[in-house]
């Protein structure tokens, strides 16, 4: 089985490299932003007198 020239491995690179790229950039853009809600919450603490 021949070899493949090495032009022909970086333009395979290049390929999957840019396929690659075009999902995650695709993926990234399509996702929708979420409106964050801020929601004051308050924390009880019960302190408890140790009397010995």
């Amino acid at each position: 089985m021949p070899q493949m020239m090495p032009m022909e491995w970086t333009l395979l690179y290049l390929t999957f490299l840019m396929t690659f790229l075009m999902f995650n950039i695709m993926n990234y853009f399509t996702q929708t932003a979420h409106q964050q809600v801020k929601m004051k919450k308050t924390v009880h603490i019960k302190k408890t007198n140790w009397k010995w």
